[in-house]
């Protein structure tokens, strides 16, 4: 990055701060806090183990210091501006999903950004719905992290005293590592008879339940030998054992939408084993677990800027994410009062703020949110005016 572009972006997110109102997290005294400055050069620098005592209030320091990125840390401290993990004495922690659009499986690579990042926010529901359901967890805070993706922070207190290895079972849990068909299984009073029963109210059982309609509804719109190739198409499936699906299947249909899977002998219980590792594929929440496992993680400050993209990292209200559309609702104010001129280094096809734009490599003069984004993400460099 150029003396001149990197001088116009710190002199911008300076004007954005001192617009800005921002909230820091709970207990903010007892975190460490983290940042990154605007240097000259390849690289970056990353300041941290820094307390609030040491930058003072937040507010004041983002609009003094105009920082590139700006973090605060999952844990609570005796001591957060120590030099060593030790000397802080951890007290307690959030608990912190990272949802990034670079490392979903879903993600292809010649996804535009705007379709990684819907790639995400799917991602995302899937994983709210682990938090809310599955763990009825109520203290979240969702956040769109500027970037790649999403964060949701917990704190709920029942969550904050846990240590590595209970963060890593609710790793393996939403991500359904590990997940074995039998624990899916419970055993129920169907009138005189104890039946073994998948859940239909709740956790992976609901969702492998979801699936099995799903799939027996496939199969009802087939004829009979297009539905034995599909049940051959799964794992662990040859003639013999879809004809004996197949028979259940016609036979025991307001068994399984209860969930019975002894329906017709073994055929239900081998259909529901085959279904279990693609449920899981689909379904599961592709978190970054590392930031989940770790109760010193530093994350990104709600409404301060990202330097890698000039779009705001976003507080979202629960109702209003499946409307939110980051390239537009993320790009600060700041940035759209005029236009300025850009010397475009990578050209291609850009969206933002509702518009799209077609980038060949030369100076241009664009919409200051679109010169901004492409300046942050080292696509252009500050021209002339």
């Amino acid at each position: 990055m150029e003396e001149q572009t990197l001088r116009y972006l710190r002199g911008r997110f300076g004007d954005h701060y001192r617009r800005s109102e921002i909230t820091p997290p709970p207990d903010a005294n007892e975190r460490e806090w983290g940042y990154v400055p605007w240097t000259e050069g390849p690289g970056e620098t990353y300041v941290r183990h820094k307390s609030l005592l040491d930058l003072g209030e937040i507010s004041e320091f983002l609009a003094r210091e105009r920082p590139r990125h700006v973090y605060f840390s999952a844990g609570r401290y005796e001591n957060p501006s120590a030099s060593t993990m030790s000397g802080k004495t951890w007290r307690s922690s959030d608990l912190i999903f990272d949802l990034d659009a670079d490392h979903l499986p879903a993600a292809e690579p010649d996804d535009t950004y705007a379709e990684m990042l819907a790639k995400c926010k799917d991602a995302l529901l899937r994983l709210l719905d682990f938090l809310e359901d599955d763990f009825a967890f109520e203290d979240l805070t969702v956040v769109f992290s500027g970037g790649r993706g999403y964060h949701v922070h917990v704190r709920d207190e029942g969550i904050q005293g846990l240590e590595r290895d209970a963060r890593r079972e609710i790793v393996d849990y939403v991500r359904g590592i590990g997940l074995d068909p039998d624990s899916l299984i419970r055993k129920e009073m169907r009138g005189s008879v104890t039946a073994r029963v998948l859940p239909t109210d709740g956790g992976w059982g609901r969702r492998v339940h979801r699936k099995l309609i799903d799939f027996v509804d496939e199969l009802e719109t087939l004829d009979e030998a297009d539905a034995l190739d599909r049940l051959k198409e799964l794992d662990g499936i040859g003639d013999g054992r879809a004809k004996t699906i197949y028979g259940a299947v016609q036979q025991n249909r307001e068994a399984i939408e209860n969930g019975n899977v002894e329906a017709g002998g073994v055929g239900i219980r081998t259909l529901v084993d085959s279904l279990v590792t693609e449920v899981v594929e689909t379904e599961n929440a592709p978190i970054d677990e590392p930031v989940t496992t770790d109760t010193n993680r530093l994350i990104r400050l709600p409404g301060s800027l990202h330097g890698g993209s000039g779009l705001a990292v976003q507080r979202l209200d629960r109702d209003a994410i499946t409307d939110f559309d980051p390239l537009v609702d993320a790009v600060p104010e700041t940035f759209r009062s005029h236009e300025i001129t850009v010397e475009v280094t990578d050209g291609g096809r850009v969206e933002l703020d509702g518009d799209s734009f077609t980038l060949e490599e030369r100076e241009v003069t664009v919409p200051e949110s679109l010169g901004v984004f492409l300046m942050c993400r080292g696509r252009a460099e500050k021209g002339q005016e």
